[in-house]
């Protein structure tokens, strides 16, 4: 059965890891937390649908994408200095904010939301990374899919699965 015809709910389970079977371990959805996500709207990586296209409840999967089918070559131009002033709220340095490592959403001249990380912080400058984190990165998933349906048309229109009461 081609999915892609029809967006469906896919539940599954994968490991992933950076590169190869042997690579570091980046996430991991298991049996008792499996991933479930709406397939066939282009949310997803295109090569990742591609993998799992046609495959049934109980069928495993084990694949590579290259990073330039992923989420690209890291961009040297999307490590910038910001000035520490960015981070004043209410005439206040945000420091539960400002450490290294620290994933913090900014927003673009456009107003649209963006991830950027933490790299250093120096007396004027707060240095900043807005590649995606698996930018650069061969992905390797290993998995199962564990059960599909259709989409319902809320979920197509919004373009995520609806889980619980709310239906979020």
């Amino acid at each position: 059965m081609d999915f892609m015809s029809k967006p469906k709910v896919i539940t599954l389970t994968y490991e992933l890891r950076s590169g190869s079977a042997e690579g570091e371990v980046i996430e991991i959805a298991g049996k008792e937390k499996p991933a479930e996500f709406l397939f066939g709207v282009g949310n997803l990586v295109p090569d990742f649908e591609n993998n799992i296209n046609n495959l049934q409840n109980g069928e495993t999967f084990d694949f590579v994408i290259a990073a330039d089918k992923a989420y690209g070559a890291t961009d040297p131009t999307a490590v910038i200095d910001l000035p520490r002033s960015v981070f004043v709220i209410d005439g206040e340095e945000a420091a539960d904010m400002l450490f290294e490592g620290n994933m913090v959403t900014m927003r673009d001249q456009n107003g649209q939301p963006l991830q950027g990380k933490i790299l250093e912080i120096a007396d004027e400058t707060v240095k900043m990374d807005f590649n995606h984190p698996l930018a650069g990165h061969d992905l390797h998933f290993k998995g199962e899919i564990l059960n599909t349906r259709e989409a319902n048309q809320e979920e197509i229109d919004h373009k995520h699965v609806h889980t619980g009461q709310d239906g979020h």
